[in-house]
């Protein structure tokens, strides 16, 4: 007989919404002995089946659903049928008109807990986060086999939340041939090199594409300053759109340096472009009363990874673009971002608008940003809207 969870009274409800995580607090009692990742059944307090789930022993998060119908085992015919809808909802904008790279599979907004699936042309780079993804590795990496034959795949594990899954980081190759890297991704007609095996998250910011295309619309003409830049993927936009100059902005040399490969990958003119190594805070407070920028761009990596840390990155957040908004002219423009989960849209919208009062500065919020149309949120799973931004107009 499968392993069950049975949940304590009045904790259920979460699930009746489908939401796909099952906290350790909710449980009352475990039936059996679940080895680490197993699916197990959920049950209510009275009895009544809920879903199946990966259990999870070390986790806060102690299952995470994979399917609220009883008819569906968790075998390879699943993962074959959710990666299938998973690229089917990649192709029913048409979105991939102006790319080769684009997020696969999005964790538990695809049904897929801790699984994220990002190509890059004919590469897959998997991530497995949870206890139950790690369990059921084979049948995932055998059905992406099946059907993306054309694809290598490439692992990258290598994050720290393994650890809080009881699980090692882990990388390397999985299946087939990786190209030599870095290669080089095609997106809105531009190309740019990413390197999967050592770059950011699984090589690069898919989810900011949409973004940095609105950037290349608005630069041309402007200073630009490209803040926590990377590998420059803002910066390169504004470049070919004919921003006057741009200033690529990153503690690390090994971006700066491929974010300078791609203003030569794309012939552009490399003399109104610079790629300054510098602690983004630092470098907004030396600019102060020194340069000005008609468009700046704020990409920080998150500051908010709990609840309790919550007050302290909403003071970074504010501090950051009180800085950057000393740096723009009456009617320059600030695109800010928070790529921060527990940052509520609402709260981000707040710290902007207290920034400019700190700054002195008058705030009009343009647009608001978001992650691009493949990273798809869940109806359940408000936690899957992360990436939030607002197109800004200082004065």
């Amino acid at each position: 007989m499968k392993p069950a969870l049975y949940l304590h009274p009045k904790r259920e409800k979460s699930l009746f919404r489908r939401h796909p995580w099952i906290f350790s607090q909710a449980i009352e009692r475990i039936d059996g002995t679940p080895s680490r990742g197993e699916t197990v059944s959920i049950y209510s307090a009275a009895g009544q089946w809920l879903a199946y789930a990966g259990y999870s022993p070390d986790s806060q998060i102690r299952a995470r659903v994979w399917s609220f119908d009883k008819r569906t085992p968790i075998d390879a015919d699943f993962f074959a049928q959710q990666l299938k809808q998973a690229a089917l909802s990649r192709a029913l904008l048409g979105q991939f008109a102006q790319t080769n790279a684009y997020r696969l599979v999005a964790g538990e907004n695809d049904g897929l807990p801790g699984i994220t699936i990002d190509r890059y042309a004919d590469v897959l780079v998997v991530q497995l986060l949870s206890a139950a993804s790690e369990y059921c590795r084979q049948l995932l990496i055998d059905a992406l086999i099946a059907q993306f034959p054309e694809c290598c795949i490439y692992e990258r594990s290598d994050v720290d939340v393994r650890k809080k899954e009881g699980l090692e980081p882990t990388s390397g190759l999985l299946h087939g041939e990786l190209p030599t890297q870095p290669m080089i991704i095609e997106e809105n007609g531009l190309k740019l090199w990413v390197n999967i095996e050592t770059g950011h998250k699984t090589g690069y910011y898919l989810d900011q594409r949409n973004n940095r295309r609105l950037i290349g619309q608005l630069a041309a003409g402007k200073r630009v300053l490209n803040c926590f830049s990377y590998t420059g993927g803002f910066g390169t936009y504004a470049l070919a759109a004919g921003a006057d100059s741009v200033t690529n902005l990153d503690v690390s040399r090994d971006a700066l340096h491929i974010a300078g490969a791609n203003v030569e990958l794309n012939a552009l003119d490399a003399s109104r472009i610079t790629h300054e190594r510098q602690d983004v805070f630092q470098a907004l407070r030396d600019y102060q009363g020194q340069k000005e920028f008609d468009l700046i761009v704020l990409d920080p990596p998150k500051f908010v990874d709990s609840k309790a840390h919550l007050k302290r990155a909403s003071r970074g957040y504010q501090d950051i673009n009180r800085l950057a908004m000393g740096l723009l002219p009456e009617g320059g423009l600030l695109a800010t971002f928070s790529c921060s989960g527990l940052m509520p849209k609402e709260l981000f919208q707040k710290i902007v608008a207290d920034a400019a009062l700190d700054a002195g500065r008058k705030v009009v919020f343009l647009q608001s940003l978001q992650q691009a149309e493949d990273h798809p949120v869940a109806g359940p799973y408000p936690e899957g809207f992360y990436l939030k931004g607002f197109l800004c107009q200082i004065f």
